[in-house]
């Protein structure tokens, strides 16, 4: 017996940033943003469509924190209560952020108090509507935001069902300006999200099928924006295969490689998606064997489910991943910690492998040697 849900009304192609307007609908909305240069056309292409915004919150960081998230709260207190929808165009970060002042209203202390002490949210969440401008974070397709508190060396998860957004607007055009390296981040950031779904105790065969075409399109569309990132055709696969992990990991949630991946983030600044990716082919040796039908959507992706480390392996190396925690500046006692807690965490007990197959040393012998 399984279940599979998504409510997100979602709009996927080139061009369907147009639609904002109509998706709006005259309603008062806050803009949750980035103020980086390149996503500045698609805000005004976005305030064009569905008028001047009640506010613009411009000054999402990185890995959104609670003392940067306090911040944002205080200077839009003052137009709280007129606020009817948060758009949301950005990147995870901003998708995250725009969830935290949804629930509260634009309010800091109650989604705190949530966070921090396990009190309710204070009732329904105002309206989401989510339009990544990055291919990758599947944030504008499910219900939890993560928070970060560098200050008590924590990863903090926001869960409620009324922060699905109420319509996402995938349009593959506005990743075009990437750059290489946050393409590849959020792509590899996709990829992970497909195969934590996959090796997952919450798997079904809606979400295999999600992952396996979530993947193919990630192996297929890296190397070809590694070539040419303006490439339209893979820009729109990589941003299909995103869409697609979204879908998947939705419904299971991710697994062991995302908790190995949050205090390689908090504490030495690996961006998430390296951190989350690095580690896969260990990951996926130990989950080979675990369950058929994990191995038989592996070997859909990869092949042969015995050589899947291996190519895995030969792939991130061809996008120039590395594959070595001591290369991420993480020593060897430290790294055996973060593994071993990881499986205890709450995304390791969604891992279906086993602990003693994963291998802490010799781990790429094949990479290494193309490196030298």
């Amino acid at each position: 017996m399984w279940t599979y849900r998504n409510p997100v009304d979602l709009h996927f192609g080139n061009g369907v940033i147009e639609q904002i307007g109509r998706v709006v609908a005259g309603r008062r909305y806050l803009l949750v943003t980035h103020p980086d240069a390149p996503i500045a056309r698609w805000r005004d292409r976005v305030v064009a469509l569905a008028g001047d915004p009640v506010a613009i919150a411009d000054e999402v960081e990185p890995n959104p924190s609670l003392e940067m998230l306090a911040r944002m709260c205080s200077r839009l207190s003052t137009i709280a209560d007129r606020v009817e929808v948060v758009v949301a165009l950005g990147g995870g970060s901003v998708i995250d952020s725009a969830k935290f002042l949804a629930a509260g209203h634009l309010v800091f202390k109650p989604v705190r108090d949530y966070l921090e002490h396990a009190q309710p949210l204070p009732g329904k969440a105002l309206s989401l509507i989510a339009i990544p401008t990055t291919a990758g974070t599947g944030s504008d397709l499910t219900k939890w935001a993560t928070i970060w508190d560098p200050q008590t060396d924590r990863k903090l998860s926001l869960n409620s069902d009324d922060l699905y957004a109420k319509s996402a607007l995938v349009d593959p055009d506005i990743t075009t300006s990437l750059p290489w390296g946050l393409t590849l981040a959020s792509g590899l950031d996709a990829l992970s999200h497909a195969l934590e779904s996959i090796w997952n105790v919450n798997a079904n065969p809606v979400t295999r099928n999600f992952a396996v075409a979530a993947a193919r399109d990630v192996l297929s569309a890296l190397p070809a924006l590694q070539v040419d990132l303006t490439d339209p055709g893979a820009r729109t696969t990589l941003a299909r295969g995103a869409t697609f992990a979204g879908l998947a990991f939705s419904n299971t949630q991710t697994a062991l490689a995302h908790n190995i991946s949050y205090p390689i983030t908090l504490r030495h600044g690996v961006i998430h998606g390296i951190a989350c990716s690095f580690c896969l082919p260990e990951v996926m040796t130990a989950a080979i064997g675990a369950a058929e039908e994990c191995d038989a959507a592996l070997a859909d992706i990869f092949g042969a489910v015995e050589a899947a480390p291996h190519r895995l392996r030969a792939f991130l190396s061809s996008l120039g991943v590395p594959q070595d925690h001591a290369a991420l500046g993480i020593e060897e006692a430290e790294w055996q910690s973060i593994v071993t807690s990881a499986f205890s965490g709450p995304r390791g007990r969604n891992f279906i492998g086993r602990a003693d197959r994963f291998s802490f040393r010799d781990r790429h012998p094949a990479a290494n040697s193309e490196k030298k």
